[in-house]
C-alpha cells in the first residue's frame, strides 16, 4: 500500500471486553504485589467461545487459520499443564518416536507441530490464568530439552551408520554434549526465546567407519551440530521450533562450532574473560548424559567450567566488572530507544528490568560460589533465597524482588505471545496498550505502567544499593599499563591528553583538574567526557585486554582526544564518545585496533564518519569488519560494476564452509558496498537520487545472488533453473531505498509442474530466512511480504496466471485487486530471477495501468485512502511531518499515481516506472499541470527527500521539520492536490 495505509495490521478492538468476560489474566493487584489468580476466576473458553489465545495473538490465530484442527486440539491441552512426557508421547505420534533414526523432513515436522500445540495451549492456559510463570518457563524449557535430545540421536544414529562411532584414543565412544546456555540452561526459557548452545566432545580422535571412510572427530561433531541447528532453527512449511544462537562459543563467532574438552580447558585459561564467567553461571548439559560416555562428558565440563566462574576466594572485584558490563548494556538500550521509538520502554534491558534482577543474583554467585556451594545453581529466584538465608539481603527485600520478577516475565511473555516475536519493549500503539493491560487485569494501561513502575523503580535502588554497599571491598581497576607508552607528541594539546588518559583517570581527586584540561582541548560537556573516560578505564574489557591490545588501544584514546577537536568542531563530543564506543566494539579484534594505529587515514576517515552521522556511527560499530573498506582509496571512486559483484560473490559462496558461513558472507558483502554508499554520501559525492540507486541496485543484486545459491540446496527442487521471479513493490520498486528500507516483495513463478506450488512456496519460505535470519554478522534486510495478493492471508508464491486475473479483476469479483493495490503496481517492478517471468509482469502491468477509468470514482477512492494514510499516522507535534503530512512525500505519490491510473491508457511514457519527478515533468508535457508547478513540485519532492535523509542520517527515526522550513514547498503542493482533487 501506498505511504503505508494498506499494510493492515490486526485489528484488536473490542479486546479488553473479550478478556473480562473471560477473566483474561494470570495475575491480579493486592497493595502492588503479584498474586497467582485461582483457577476457578479465570475460566477457560467454552466450546461455543474463540480461544482466549486467538483473540489475543495475531500468531495464535494465524495458526489456527492454516491448521482448522488445531483449536480443538489446544483447546483440550489446555486444560492440564504440559508435560515432559506428553512431549515426547506426541512426537511419537507424529512419527519421530524415542531413540530412533528418522527422515529429517518427518523429524521437522513432528517438532514443529508440536511447538506449535505446545506454545499455543501454554499461551491459553497463562491467558486464563491457570499457568504461573514457572509452569511456562518449564514447558518451554521441557519443549527445548527434548527437540535437542530428540534431533540429536536421530542425527547421531543417522551419521554412525555413515562414518562409524566417534573413538577417542582409548577406543571409547564419544557423544556430542549440548550445553545449555542462559536461561535454557536455567530452565527460565521465555515463550519466544533464542537458546543460547555450545557444542563439546570428550576427546579427539576418529571414527571407526561405516558406509563411508572415517573422518575426525571434529569433523564428525561439526556435521551433527549443523544438522542439529538445522533441526531446530531452520524455518519450514510448518515454522520452527528454537532460533539458535551460537555465539557463546570459545572465540565466538570465529572460533569451530564445537570444541573438545581439552580445547575448551585451553580457551578458559588463555583467553576467558569476566563476561564469558557470568555466560557460564547457568550452563547446563542439556543432551542425554545416561550413557557412559555423556555422563563422562558431563563429569569433564564440570572439572573446567566449575574453576572457571567460581573462584576459590571472595571476588569482589566482580562488582565492578558487572557495573561495568551494566553501564554497556544501559548504554546498547539507551542508543537503541534513541532510534527506535517502539523500543524506548524495554523491561529486560531498561533500569529496574530483568536483567538487573539476574545481575542482582549473580554478583553473590561469583564473589562466594567458590566457598559456598549453595550459590552454584541456576535459577535466578532461588539464588537470592539462598542469599536471603545468609543474611547477605534482606528477606523483605527479596520477596519484592520476585514479585517484581514474576510481574516483569508475565508482562515479557504476554509481549511475546502477539507475533511469537522475542520482543521487550512495551507497546506504543494505544490498542495494543490497551489489550495488555486488560490481560494483565488492570482497568487500563496507565494503571498497569503505575504498578510497573513502582516494582522497577524498587529493583533500580536495590541493584545500586548492592553494588554500591561493596565497593569499598572492590579490588581497584586495572591500570593503563601507560607507564612505558610516554607522550606521543610534544604539543600542549598532547601533552594534556596524555596526562588526562595516562595518569589522572586512576586518581578521583584529580576530577576537577580533568574537566578543565577536558574543556582546554575544546570538549563541550567535559563532565559528561569524564564520567564516559572513566566508565571505559575501569571497565571489565579494557582491564582484560592482552597488554599488546591495550597498548594500541590507549594510543587510540590519546589520538581521539587531541584529534577530534579539530576535525568535528561542532560534534566534537559526539565523536569522541562514539570512537570509545567504537574501541569497545573491536578491543578483542587486535587487527582493527591495529589497522587504526598503523593507518593514520584510515583513522581520520573513521572520525569524520562519526561525526558526521548517528546512523553511519551506529552502523559502524555495529559491523566493524567494514572498517577495512577505509583502507581502499580506489574502491570509493570506481564505479558501481554490479554484475562483477555478483560474479565474485557466487564464486565466494561456492567455496564457503556450509551455510552459516554463507549466510555470514552475504552479509558481509552487502554491509561493505552499504559503507562504501554511506562514504561517498558523506563526502557529499552522490545526490539523495544517486544514493537510492545505487542502494536498490545493490539490494537487486544481492537478491539475485541469495536465489541463485538457494534454489540448488533446496531438496525437492525439479529443475535446474527455477522458473520463479522476485518483484519489487515500494521504495526498492520506485528504486528510492534508503539506508535501513525494509524491502516490499512478492514472488511470483510460471510452472506448470504439479508440485510447483508447494515448492516454490518452500523456496519462497527459504529465501526469507536467509535473507532475514540474524546470524553473527548480522541480518540482511527486513521483508514485507503484504503487498502479495490478498495480503497477509493470500499464499506465500502467486502463479503468473493467477496474478494476472488478480490484477485485472478476471474472474471471482472478490478476489480481485483494489484500487491501492493498482496504485502500488505503478511502483512496482521486477527485480531478480526468471527475466522472463519478468517480461510478462511488465505486460501484466502495463494492460492493469492502461485500463480505462473513471476520474470522478478514482479521484474519490484515492482521496479516501489518502484521509486512512493521514489517520494512521497522526503527528502531535508542532512539526511538519515531510512524508505524511498535507502537503507532504505522500501527497505528491497520489498525484502522480492518480494521473498515471488515469491517463496511462492514452499516454504510454506514464506507464515507466521513472520516479515521481520524471513523471511530474510528463505529466506537464501533455498539459495535466504547468511546467512551472512540475518544476515547483518536483522541486519540493527533491527537498523533502533530502531532508529526509539528512534526519534519517542523524539517527531520527520520524523526518519531521519546523513548517516554516518547507511553507514554500508545501504551498506548492497543496495547490496542486486542490487543483486535482479539490479542497
Amino acid at each position: 500500500m501506498i505511504g503505508g495505509g494498506g499494510k493492515t495490521k490486526c485489528n484488536i478492538r473490542h479486546a479488553s471486553q473479550t478478556y473480562r468476560r473471560h477473566g483474561f489474566y494470570c495475575i491480579c493487584r493486592t497493595n502492588d504485589t503479584m498474586t497467582d489468580m485461582p483457577p476457578s476466576s479465570s475460566p477457560l473458553a467454552s466450546d461455543a467461545e474463540p480461544l482466549l489465545s486467538a483473540v489475543y495473538s495475531r500468531y495464535a490465530a494465524r495458526q489456527y487459520a492454516a491448521r482448522p484442527e488445531l483449536a480443538a486440539r489446544v483447546r483440550e491441552l489446555a486444560r492440564a499443564p504440559l508435560t515432559r512426557q506428553w512431549i515426547e508421547q506426541r512426537l511419537a505420534q507424529l512419527g519421530a518416536p524415542r531413540d530412533e533414526s528418522v527422515d529429517d523432513n518427518v523429524l521437522k515436522r513432528a517438532l514443529r507441530l508440536v511447538r506449535t500445540e505446545l506454545f499455543c495451549a501454554v499461551m491459553e492456559r497463562d491467558l486464563a490464568g491457570l499457568a504461573d510463570v514457572p509452569e511456562v518457563t518449564g514447558a518451554m524449557t521441557d519443549l527445548a530439552e527434548v527437540a535437542i535430545r530428540r534431533a540429536l540421536a536421530s542425527i547421531s544414529a543417522e551419521l554412525h551408520a555413515l562414518y562409524g562411532m566417534p573413538l577417542n584414543a582409548q577406543r571409547q565412544p564419544q557423544t556430542l554434549g549440548v550445553v545449555g546456555m542462559g536461561k535454557l540452561g536455567g530452565r527460565e526459557l521465555n515463550v519466544s526465546s533464542d537458546i543460547d548452545l555450545i557444542f563439546v566432545y570428550e576427546d579427539d580422535g576418529e571414527t571407526e567407519g561405516g558406509s563411508r571412510a572415517p573422518i575426525s572427530n571434529q569433523d564428525f561433531f561439526t556435521r551433527v551440530g549443523r544438522r542439529l541447528i538445522g533441526a531446530l532453527a531452520e524455518h519450514t512449511a510448518h515454522g520452527y521450533v528454537f532460533r539458535v544462537d551460537m555465539r557463546l562459543r570459545p572465540n565466538g563467532d570465529s572460533g569451530p562450532l564445537v570444541c573438545s574438552i581439552g580445547m575448551l580447558e585451553e580457551y578458559f585459561y588463555v583467553q576467558g574473560r569476566e563476561w564469558e564467567r557470568y555466560a557460564w553461571i547457568k550452563a547446563r548439559l542439556v543432551s542425554d548424559v545416561d550413557s557412559e560416555a555423556g555422563a563422562r562428558l558431563a563429569a569433564q565440563l564440570d572439572a573446567q567450567v566449575r574453576p572457571f566462574v567460581y573462584r576459590r576466594y571472595l571476588d569482589f572485584g566482580v562488582i565492578a566488572a558487572i557495573r561495568a558490563l551494566h553501564v554497556q548494556i544501559r548504554q546498547e538500550a539507551t542508543r537503541r530507544a534513541s532510534s527506535r521509538r517502539d523500543k524506548a520502554d524495554d523491561i529486560k534491558l531498561g533500569r529496574g528490568g530483568i536483567r538487573e534482577i539476574e545481575f542482582t543474583a549473580q554478583v553473590f554467585q561469583l564473589i562466594r560460589g567458590g566457598q559456598d556451594a549453595g550459590f552454584r545453581i541456576r535459577p535466578t529466584l532461588a539464588v537470592l533465597d539462598h542469599a536471603a538465608a545468609l543474611g547477605l539481603i534482606a528477606r523483605g527485600a527479596v520477596q519484592r524482588l520476585a514479585q517484581a520478577y514474576q510481574m516483569l516475565r508475565c508482562i515479557e511473555h504476554r509481549l511475546q505471545y502477539v507475533n511469537d516475536a522475542q520482543t521487550h519493549a512495551m507497546p506504543v500503539d494505544e490498542g495494543e496498550r490497551a489489550q495488555l493491560a486488560a490481560s494483565l487485569g488492570f482497568a487500563d494501561y496507565p494503571a498497569l505502567l503505575a504498578v510497573l513502575e513502582r516494582h522497577r523503580e524498587f529493583v533500580g535502588r536495590q541493584f545500586d544499593q548492592i553494588f554500591a554497599d561493596k565497593r569499598g571491598g572492590a579490588a581497584a581497576p586495572a591500570g593503563a599499563g601507560n607507564q612505558a607508552l610516554g607522550k606521543i607528541g610534544s604539543t600542549a594539546w598532547e601533552e594534556t591528553a596524555t596526562w588526562i588518559w595516562s595518569s589522572a583517570l586512576a586518581d578521583e581527586a584529580a576530577d576537577d583538574e580533568l574537566r578543565t584540561r577536558l574543556a582546554s582541548l575544546g570538549f563541550n560537556d567535559p563532565p559528561a567526557i569524564l564520567s564516559r573516560l572513566h566508565a571505559v578505564w575501569q571497565s571489565a574489557r579494557y582491564a582484560g585486554l592482552p597488554e599488546r591490545h591495550r597498548t594500541r588501544f590507549d594510543k587510540l584514546v590519546l589520538r581521539a582526544l587531541e584529534a577530534t577537536p579539530t576535525h568535528c568542531n561542532e560534534r566534537v563530543d559526539a565523536t569522541l564518545l562514539r570512537f570509545l564506543d567504537l574501541l569497545e566494539a573491536v578491543a578483542r579484534r587486535g587487527s582493527y585496533l591495529a589497522l587504526l594505529v598503523e593507518y593514520p587515514a584510515a583513522l581520520a576517515r573513521v572520525f569524520a564518519v562519526l561525526g558526521e552521522s548517528r546512523w553511519a556511527a551506529g552502523y559502524l560499530i555495529r559491523h566493524p569488519q567494514v572498517l577495512d573498506e577505509l583502507l581502499d582509496d580506489e574502491a570509493l571512486v570506481s564505479p558501481f560494476d554490479w554484475t562483477e559483484f555478483k560474479r565474485m560473490l557466487l564464486a565466494r559462496l561456492a567455496d564457503a564452509d556450509g551455510t552459516e558461513h554463507q549466510m555470514d558472507l552475504l552479509r558481509h558483502a552487502h554491509q561493505a558496498e552499504v559503507f562504501r554508499i554511506l562514504l561517498l554520501d558523506l563526502g557529499a559525492h552522490l545526490s539523495v537520487e544517486h544514493i537510492s540507486d545505487r542502494l536498490s541496485e545493490l539490494a537487486d543484486a544481492v537478491l539475485d545472488v541469495t536465489l541463485q545459491t538457494v534454489w540448488p540446496q533446496l531438496a525437492r527442487r525439479h529443475c535446474d533453473v527455477p522458473r520463479f521471479a522476485i518483484i519489487a513493490y515500494g521504495k526498492l520498486g520506485g528504486k528510492e531505498l534508503g539506508y535501513a528500507s525494509d524491502l516490499d516483495l512478492i514472488f511470483l513463478y510460471d510452472d506448470h509442474d504439479e508440485r510447483a506450488a508447494e515448492i516454490y512456496a518452500l523456496f519462497a519460505r527459504r529465501l526469507i530466512t536467509w535473507l532475514t535470519m540474524s546470524t553473527g554478522a548480522g541480518t540482511l534486510f527486513d521483508v514485507d511480504l503484504r503487498l502479495r495478493p490478498n495480503g497477509e492471508a493470500g499464499l506465500l508464491v502467486t502463479s503468473l496466471t493467477a496474478f494476472r486475473r488478480y490484477q485485472l479483476r478476471e474472474g471471482d469479483a472478490a478476489n480481485t485487486a483494489w484500487v491501492w493495490e493498482h496504485q502500488a503496481l505503478s511502483r512496482a517492478r521486477f527485480c531478480a530471477g526468471d527475466a522472463r517471468i519478468g517480461a510478462q509482469f511488465d505486460a501484466i502491468r502495463a494492460q492493469v495501468l492502461a485500463q480505462p477509468r473513471d476520474a470522478r470514482a478514482l479521484a474519490t477512492e484515492i482521496a479516501a485512502m489518502r484521509q486512512k494514510v493521514a489517520e494512521g499516522h497522526p503527528n502531535p507535534t508542532a512539526l511538519f511531518d515531510l512524508k505524511h503530512d498535507r502537503g507532504g512525500m505522500v501527497d505528491i505519490e497520489f498525484i502522480v499515481q492518480y494521473w498515471v491510473l488515469l491517463h496511462a491508457g492514452a499516454y504510454p511514457a506514464l506507464r515507466c516506472n521513472t520516479g515521481n519527478i520524471a513523471l511530474l515533468r510528463e505529466a506537464a508535457r501533455i498539459g495535466l499541470m504547468s511546467e512551472t508547478q512540475a518544476e515547483q513540485v518536483g522541486g519540493a519532492y527533491r527537498t523533502y527527500r533530502k531532508l529526509q535523509h539528512a534526519l534519517r542520517l542523524d539517527g531520527m527515526d520520524k523526518a519531521r521539520v519546523p513548517p516554516e522550513r518547507v511553507q514554500v514547498e508545501r504551498d506548492a503542493v497543496t495547490r496542486l492536490w486542490e487543483q486535482v482533487f479539490g479542497a
